[in-house]
């Protein structure tokens, strides 16, 4: 009895990655082990596998482990391996049928730091800037908005941590590209406009996430109600604009949830399902600019 489970343990052991994926006929399988510079397991890195025209075969990210495995059609392939913080890594490999291809441990190096806005006051510059939203509609698809007009100043301290920002936002200014649908936005049903005519959002809280992300929490001002609304930025650095102005970027997204801020019109159809989803996602494509003297 002990021989034999000894022998079943051996067996389990020489299991290889192939046989733990089920690999199709004219396939191969592709893996690796993703781990950081000091060589611990870099869970949720992102892989993207792309084929010799460009298309991508397979994006997934790394679990627990650091682990990535997948099965993909017999061919060459381009694959680069992402996660925050982290420099991009590129490699090129060739899948067979019927084997496993492995890029062994891939070890992630820092990525070099994005050079941070100098300290002062700055403003957000329109032109180059949007925000936007994103709603369920009767459970399908989403409806894409955004709002045309709006402004903002950010003071960066001389820690980024001690920086603030206000935005403040024209609540009429909402744009759904259909004008029936727009109305009613602005109607008491939704923000109700004549009442509450700018939705406004401050911030003294600047948290550095790792990498270039940040954690920006502050005050929304919506429909006559304040909540605390935390948004995760991206800093995307700093660049120069077409007549050699000083620019820095970022991108952030928040979900914010109607009911939260008394914005709960609601029309169920007849199958139970609602006309508008009960959270509204936010992207913000900011780029800001030196606020002029005087």
């Amino acid at each position: 009895m002990l021989g034999r489970w000894l022998g079943n343990r051996r067996n389990a052991q020489r299991v290889g990655p192939v046989s733990a994926v089920n690999v199709p006929p004219s396939a191969g399988v592709l893996g690796c082990r993703v781990l950081d510079p000091v060589h611990e397991p870099a869970r949720g890195a992102t892989l993207t596998v792309t084929d010799s025209d460009g298309r991508m075969t397979v994006n997934g990210g790394t679990d627990p482990y650091g682990s990535f495995v997948a099965a993909v059609p017999a061919g060459e392939y381009r694959i680069v391996v992402t996660s925050d913080g982290y420099a991009p890594y590129r490699a090129d490999v060739t899948v067979a049928e019927g084997t496993h291809s492995s890029l062994g441990d891939v070890v992630l190096q820092l990525a070099p730091a994005q050079p941070l806005p100098s300290t002062g006051d700055w403003e957000i510059e329109p032109t180059h800037s949007s925000i936007g939203f994103t709603a369920r509609h009767i459970g399908l698809a989403r409806i894409h908005g955004r709002f045309n007009r709006f402004a903002g100043a950010l003071r960066i301290g001389e820690r980024m941590e001690e920086s603030a920002m206000h935005v403040v936002i024209d609540a009429a200014s909402i744009d759904t590209n259909v004008r029936m649908r727009d109305d009613h936005l602005r109607s008491a049903d939704f923000l109700d406009v004549q009442r509450f005519p700018t939705l406004e959002f401050y911030s003294e809280r600047f948290a550095h996430r790792g990498g270039q992300r940040w954690a920006i929490t502050g005050a929304l001002s919506l429909h006559g109600v304040t909540r605390t609304v935390t948004l995760d930025a991206e800093y995307l650095g700093l660049g120069n604009g077409m007549e050699g102005e000083t620019r820095a970027a970022c991108r952030a997204t928040t979900e914010l949830h109607r009911d939260d801020f008394t914005v709960s019109w609601q029309t169920m159809l007849a199958r139970g399902i609602a006309v508008v989803g009960p959270s509204i996602g936010i992207t913000l494509d900011v780029q800001v600019v030196p606020m002029a003297a005087g």
